[in-house]
């Protein structure tokens, strides 16, 4: 029996939501995009007058849960400010019991306990003002007020996920013995904000070569910041002491500026080898380095290079250098670019480094996270799952607490972000929590799946809540890991403001103004997501590198010969139009429908005779078109197509080789075998790009006269047609033309035309390649 197609397909709900019910702008509060949850919250801050000298800790017990704060040593009046969350629905007691115990010697004893009845507790509803802590006299095991003193300060409330103290709670459903409740909490994290260094290497002077007889020395410049090392070019100039580059030796610097930036110029020893010597050595932090916002030149200066021998001397730092080597170098801080940090294809902020060239807010976006169902298991020897959801707009990243063992967690957590561009995309990406394996140790963080929507594609002030599968690309193919229900909605703020972003250029004005190579794009956003990732990966709790790299898509540019096919595909469909274009154009000469072909003689006609119909005309055309179209417009953001991605198409061989590392770590017949494969497509590819060139310079040989004979009758044509053109009135030359291409089949002959014969006879370049 074959197995049911698995289905990818993206599927509208109908959660209960508050949004759902009342869509006015004027209704939207803080969290109407997810349904409301109730929890109890216990928010214990201190303690005073405990008995002794006691190691105290609060232990919470709720019917099965069990919640314990820190315990401080050697205290009587210990402070803990924690903040503990159960959810209501699961509460089975009708008592909550909070006891103040002693680790002190591993005993655990017990000092006090307060009561607390279920029914008795109040509710808060935002935006109320918080509960106020109270002070609780602790009773012993018998229910009698401790006679030694002893107070417990706390404040317990019911609320909603909307309450100040949600995010901060150590949650029932999040709770685990193995590590603390860090790991598990929900958290917003800013990306650094980056900028792009530029050293200008103008020159160097007075360069003291340690081998003084030595003709034409290869001197460079190596610049590091951090773990990353760049290098100039070698010098082309015959003096060794005073070289010259004026090269650009670009980074990525973060916000607080951690590493100084170190230059070295070199001497390389020997041609074929990496093998230098350091001619002198400088190290400038980068705090006072100086910040352009336009295309103004940084002034240049001249910085003493300290010698090799000197470098950490101090007795030599601290003497005033009469004579010293010196380097000649604009540095500045770029902060006109937008620092790329994500596939082109899928940025979520485009906005340059200073605050100073930013547009206007056009609008708010707010995400419901609302739950996930039928997850596979993460988690082999547990056979569970640990979810988290981090999402991503901006440089705004927001993590959902992780609800552990589910296969269907239910977050409704809802997040914002304020829009300065709709052609952006935000994506959301679900992950299993690795930091619950071993005591936090940190074991990777695996992917679930991702979802994107843009923003474009959404109607202002509409709550899309859809299903989206979660899709992961593995060797064995696409699988799907589960579904995720999202709400999500973009509310306008200035409509002119939003319809002007469509007329400004996609990016700021400098990436125009002073253009950065393709090769430097690349480098830059390499550093750039591994600044991030290393920036994030040390916030409480961290997010992962494998998490950061995932959601900014690192090594998306990697080979995939599934990717090619599929974009080869692209590329055909796109000409595949213009064939149906012709195609149709073809039907009309053959009269295959005779009363189309009288209507196109009659438009024809009354082109002819009223040109100024033409332009509105063409208008109208696709005014409407568009509105023809409009009922058959996509109801739903776009997702992933497995179709268009040449999923459903590829096999197990290529998915291989598309998982292998880069270089390839395989050998023999499995390499020739991909090497064969690589070589056929790219020469489909080869054949589509040389018949395309072949044809335009097929047309620019008319007139260049590499076929002497052949530019010279199209050159007497041209003139022929000059005077013909001139004496014959244009409106019937248009005319004749016309109805001589819209000539019944009986009146042709089954040959290719005069001027196609010509031109396909005119020569090409490829008389001159291999």
């Amino acid at each position: 029996m074959a197995k049911p197609k698995e289905d990818f397909s993206l599927k509208e709900t109908k959660p209960n939501i508050s949004g759902m019910k009342n869509t006015s702008s004027t209704s939207m509060t803080r969290h109407d995009l997810v349904e409301q949850m109730q929890f109890m919250f216990v928010k214990i801050l201190k303690a005073k007058d405990l008995p002794g000298i006691c190691d105290p800790y609060v232990e919470l017990i709720l019917g099965n849960y069990k919640g314990t704060t820190r315990f401080i040593e050697k205290k009587s009046n210990p402070e803990w400010n924690q903040v503990f969350a159960f959810k209501k629905e699961t509460i089975q007691s009708s008592a909550l019991e909070l006891v103040v115990r002693d680790k002190a010697d591993g005993s655990n004893d017990m000092i006090g306990k307060v009561m607390f009845n279920i029914g008795d507790i109040p509710m808060r509803v935002q935006p109320d003002s918080p509960l106020a802590p109270q002070w609780y006299r602790l009773e012993d095991k018998n229910g009698l007020k401790l006679m030694r003193g002893g107070e417990l300060m706390l404040a317990v409330w019911m609320g909603t996920q909307a309450d100040d103290a949600f995010s901060d709670a150590w949650h029932s459903d999040a709770a685990t013995a193995v590590v603390g409740d860090m790991y598990t909490r929900s958290k917003i994290y800013h990306s650094p904000k980056l900028w792009y260094l530029r050293v200008n290497v103008i020159q160097a002077q007075d360069l003291v070569l340690r081998d003084k007889n030595r003709q034409n020395p290869e001197i460079f410049v190596r610049a590091s910041l951090g773990n990353l090392v760049l290098r100039s070019r070698v010098s082309h100039t015959k003096n060794g002491q005073n070289p010259m580059w004026n090269e650009d030796i670009m980074f990525v610097a973060a916000e607080p500026f951690e590493e100084p930036l170190v230059l070295s110029v070199e001497d390389k020893l020997y041609p074929n080898k990496e093998e230098s010597v350091s001619l002198g050595r400088i190290v400038i932090p980068l705090e006072n380095s100086m910040k352009r916002v336009d295309n103004s030149p940084a002034s240049s200066d001249f910085y003493n290079l300290d010698r090799p021998d000197q470098v950490g001397d101090q007795h030599h730092l601290q003497k005033q250098v009469k004579f010293a080597s010196k380097l000649e170098m604009r540095i500045s801080l770029d902060g006109g670019y937008h620092v790329l940090d994500e596939a082109t294809n899928y940025s979520s902020d485009l906005r340059s480094t200073t605050k100073l060239t930013w547009r206007p807010v056009i609008g708010l976006l707010e995400l419901g996270i609302l739950n996930a169902t039928c997850l596979q298991v993460m988690k082999a020897k547990k056979k569970c799952t640990d979810a988290y959801c981090v999402a991503k707009y901006g440089t705004k990243w927001v993590r959902t607490r992780t609800i552990l063992d589910s296969l269907a967690p239910q977050w409704n957590q809802q997040f914002s972000w304020d829009v300065y561009d709709l052609c952006t995309v935000l994506t959301i990406g679900v992950f299993d929590n690795g930091h619950l394996e071993e005591a936090g140790k940190g074991t990777t963080h695996q992917t679930i799946g991702k979802v994107r929507i843009r923003l474009s594609t959404l109607q202002s002030n509409r709550i899309y809540t859809h299903s989206y599968p979660l899709l992961v690309l593995q060797p064995s193919g696409l699988k799907k890991m589960g579904e995720i229900e999202l709400a999500v909605r973009f509310s306008c703020v200035s409509l002119i403001d939003m319809l002007q972003t469509y007329t400004l250029p996609l990016l700021p004005k400098m990436h125009y103004l002073s253009p950065l190579s393709v090769y430097q794009l690349d480098s830059l956003r390499h550093q750039a997501t591994f600044i991030t990732s290393l920036r994030l990966s040390r916030a409480e709790p961290p997010l992962k590198k494998e998490v950061v790299d995932y959601m900014l898509d690192v090594g998306s540019n990697m080979w995939s010969i599934r990717k090619t096919k599929a974009n080869f595909d692209r590329v055909l469909e796109i000409f595949s139009g213009i064939h149906v274009v012709i195609k149709w154009v073809e039907h009309i000469r053959n009269w295959t429908n005779t009363y189309t072909t009288i209507t196109i003689h009659v438009l024809f006609l009354l082109v002819v005779f009223f040109p100024e119909l033409i332009l509105p005309t063409v208008f109208l055309f696709f005014f409407l078109l568009g509105v023809w179209r409009y009922r058959n417009r996509l109801r739903h953001p776009p997702h992933l197509d497995t179709k268009l991605s040449g999923i459903d198409s590829t096999n197990e061989e290529e998915l291989d080789e598309e998982f292998d590392s880069f270089p390839s770590r395989k050998t023999g017949e499995v390499l020739r075998r991909r090497y064969d494969r690589l070589r056929s497509i790219a020469g489909r590819m080869q054949v589509v790009l040389g018949d395309l060139a072949t044809q335009g310079e097929r047309v620019q040989s008319l007139i260049s006269w590499r076929d002497p004979r052949a530019t010279f009758i199209f050159v007497c044509f041209c003139l022929i047609a000059s005077l013909v053109t001139y004496i014959t009135p244009f409106r019937y030359l248009i005319l004749y033309t016309g109805f001589y291409v819209l000539r019944h089949p009986r009146f042709r002959i089954g040959f290719p035309s005069l001027s196609q014969n010509f031109l396909r006879r005119m020569p090409a370049r490829t008389d001159g390649m291999f």
